[in-house]
């Protein structure tokens, strides 16, 4: 049902724009003059495309990344590397190492990290599912990527202590200083641990 006009379109569709993250006021009134300057079909198709997303996209039963179909693309896919599983925090982590094309085993999304501030704990993840996972012996290697900050290798250090009894080999994404960086504009963190992860050339 569509709301009386009060007068108030415009500001509702800056506030709704205003809430999403990453858009302050400025962006907001940008999108939102752009929706006003558009056609009707234009603006149809926005809106359409976002209640077909909600409808349409679900989480995969099986690694808990986005799906259209019963599971994602990744668990349908008869040719990756089963042997593997690489655990990130969120499925938009699934998409930025997919566009890098050097990877082609599976993923098991954690649905968040470990973070005592926010009262979430491992009950609160996916943890239970990949214990599950890796309980057939398939696989060979879970490779840890979250994000290299506190939360990040808090829940990272965690599934290594319960993951490694099962014999599995568990790896860590490297971290260190990005390609084209200048050292001494480097935090103290990040080149440490370039310099404790140096490999040989």
């Amino acid at each position: 049902m569509p709301e009386p006009n009060d007068g108030r379109a415009l500001q509702r569709l800056l506030d709704e724009l205003g809430r999403l993250p990453g858009i302050g006021p400025k962006s907001a009134q940008r999108i939102a003059y752009y929706i006003l300057e558009s056609d009707a079909e234009t603006a149809r198709r926005l809106s359409s495309a976002i209640l077909d997303v909600k409808r349409q996209v679900h989480f995969c039963p099986i690694c808990f990344s986005y799906a259209t179909r019963d599971t994602c693309d990744v668990c349908s896919d008869a040719s990756r590397d089963r042997s593997r599983i690489c655990v990130v925090s969120e499925p938009r982590d699934v998409s930025a190492i997919e566009r890098t094309d050097s990877y082609h085993g599976l993923y098991h999304v954690l649905g968040g990290v470990i973070s005592p501030m926010d009262k979430v704990g491992p009950e609160q993840l996916h943890v239970r599912e990949l214990m599950g996972r890796l309980a057939d012996g398939e696989v060979k290697e879970v490779i840890l990527a979250t994000n290299p900050d506190v939360e990040g290798e808090t829940t990272a250090t965690y599934l290594s202590r319960v993951i490694r009894p099962l014999g599995v080999t568990v790896t860590r994404l490297a971290s260190g200083l990005p390609v084209g960086g200048d050292l001494e504009y480097a935090d103290e963190v990040t080149l440490g641990r370039a310099i404790e992860e140096r490999r040989s050339l």
